[in-house]
């Protein structure tokens, strides 16, 4: 199914929305709870930003986001089908089941 061309465009009031939710709980939880100061409305996005650079990344490939499978198709999986999906996340992801062999110079 492809995605509406709007879509990228109804991002943005979401993260504007999250930016102030994220200040108004930052300002009534942690000042009193840690001794921090409390944060403006663009700080608050600026640590959105930062928690989805950090945490989140950005990739969009066969192991990103798009391409997650919930719990509950694992259980539907023969162990064929399990096998080949390992075998796909390893390929595309770089999983091995043994360390890598440290090269020396």
């Amino acid at each position: 199914m492809r995605r509406p061309f709007f879509f990228p465009l109804m991002f943005i009031p979401f993260a504007l929305l999250g930016a102030l939710a994220v200040m108004l709980l930052w300002n009534a939880i942690l000042p009193e709870l840690l001794s921090v100061s409390e944060i403006g409305y663009w700080q608050s996005l600026g640590l959105l930003a930062l928690a989805r650079i950090l945490f989140g990344g950005f990739h969009r490939g066969p192991c990103g986001p798009s391409h997650q499978w919930g719990g509950h198709r694992l259980h539907n999986l023969s162990s064929e089908e399990r096998e080949q999906m390992r075998d796909r996340w390893r390929s595309c992801c770089g999983w091995s089941d043994s360390p890598k062999e440290k090269v020396s110079e």
